[in-house]
């Protein structure tokens, strides 16, 4: 097929595209660094440099291409720094790009005549807070989330009703969960990794959110399959063991040689960190694979982030 990858030089488009040129597909992938783009070139792809939020730039790349298929890897996650206290600031470019850069990307799309766009969603913890510990793709996402995580589920929403409302277009959404793995911030260079070695990732309260995590080897794979499978709708991407903090972060601390985060009140967490956090740890639910790995025959490498992060994390 065609192929048409935005956000190619992101954490999972680094994986996606050359494996997609190894399998014989014709791959243009759009980059808005000229640098980064001459190491796209070395994969035997198309290059397309572009800045995502210039509807322009974007029409005159993608249309030479004349994609079947557009992916949406679109994301600013590797610029966020400093304090995740108010998560909406934090994520304020991203969620430009799950908006701008949505509407930009699927109105090329059109005008080239793709058929299909495939957009990357999250599955971390935009489901709502009530019921049962795990959801899966038909359950409501939050209603009624903290102050300082709206903006930031508004530009989710509007990602998937854009995709999967496009006029003459198939859309698939894939929820990921929490990514883990080289060049993720759950990597043993990564930032979250950096956090837990000078415990300043805590267990807030009693660490009940539970939290769907992915190797970033695995979404991509997931992410082929959903390609090469002509798959449509919304599918959670995550593994087979949704987890709460409490379980899952003593444990990333003892892959790395960490000694153990440390455990705070939520009243303390909310002073240091916000409501928003503090909700994701006591109060996030989880996702279940069950529909893509029926539907797409995806297999996990990491079927669980136990062994993953004992031999994935890079």
């Amino acid at each position: 097929m065609r192929v048409f990858v935005a956000g190619a030089t992101g954490v999972l488009g680094r994986r996606l595209v050359p494996d997609l040129a190894r399998r014989g597909h014709d791959v243009t992938a759009m980059t808005r660094s000229p640098e980064r783009g001459e190491r796209l070139r070395s994969e035997r792809v198309e290059v397309a440099v572009a800045d995502a939020l210039d509807p322009g730039a974007v029409a005159a790349a993608v249309g030479p291409a004349e994609p079947e298929v557009v992916v949406h890897q679109l994301t600013a996650l590797s610029e966020l720094g400093g304090t995740m206290r108010n998560i909406d600031r934090a994520f304020a470019m991203t969620s430009r790009l799950r908006t701008e850069g949505t509407d930009n990307l699927l109105a090329a799309a059109r005008s080239a005549g793709a058929d299909r766009f495939l957009a990357q969603s999250f599955a971390g913890w935009p489901y709502a807070r009530e019921g049962g510990p795990v959801k899966d793709e038909d359950d409501p996402l939050d209603l009624d989330p903290p102050a300082h995580l709206r903006q930031t589920l508004g530009a989710i929403r509007h990602l998937e009703a854009a995709t999967l409302g496009a006029d003459g277009i198939e859309g698939t959404v894939l929820r990921y969960g929490g990514f883990y793995g080289p060049g993720t911030t759950i990597a043993r260079d990564g930032a979250h990794v950096e956090a837990v070695r000078r415990r300043r990732f805590p267990v807030v309260g009693d660490g009940g959110g539970v939290w769907s995590l992915v190797h970033v080897d695995d979404a991509a794979a997931a992410t082929m399959a959903a390609i090469e499978r002509r798959a449509d709708g919304v599918y959670n991407v995550v593994d087979d063991e949704p987890a709460p903090v409490s379980e899952w972060l003593p444990a990333l601390a003892d892959a790395v040689g960490a000694k153990p985060p440390r455990r705070v009140p939520r009243w303390l967490g909310r002073l240091a960190a916000g409501d928003a956090t503090v909700a994701m740890v006591t109060e996030a639910r989880g996702a279940s694979n069950e529909k893509a790995r029926r539907e797409l025959g995806w297999e996990l490498r990491y079927p669980s982030w136990r062994e993953g992060f004992r031999v994935g994390l890079g």
